[in-house]
């Protein structure tokens, strides 16, 4: 592997795991809101923001890195 590949492999790495942590961080907020423990537009908007925000933060932790692990696949040899 020539370190130009290497270095690529290590960002795409980094952006993966990236995309976990916003994913886990995004979830923590979504239940802080529905839990009424954080406030940002009052109690009923709070709610659907963070039901929004749980549903994008596990799409975040859980289907985009695959889709990107997918995206990024190194050919196979035949």
């Amino acid at each position: 592997m020539s370190p130009a590949d290497e270095a690529l492999a290590k960002k795409r790495f980094f952006a993966i795991n990236l995309m976990r942590v916003i994913g886990a961080l995004f979830i923590m907020a979504g239940f802080l809101l529905v839990a009424g423990r954080w406030e940002i537009a009052g109690m009923p908007t709070d709610r659907y923001i963070g039901v929004a925000l749980v549903l994008m933060g596990a799409f975040d932790f859980a289907v985009f890195p695959m889709l990107l692990a997918r995206r990024w696949r190194s050919p196979r040899d035949l």
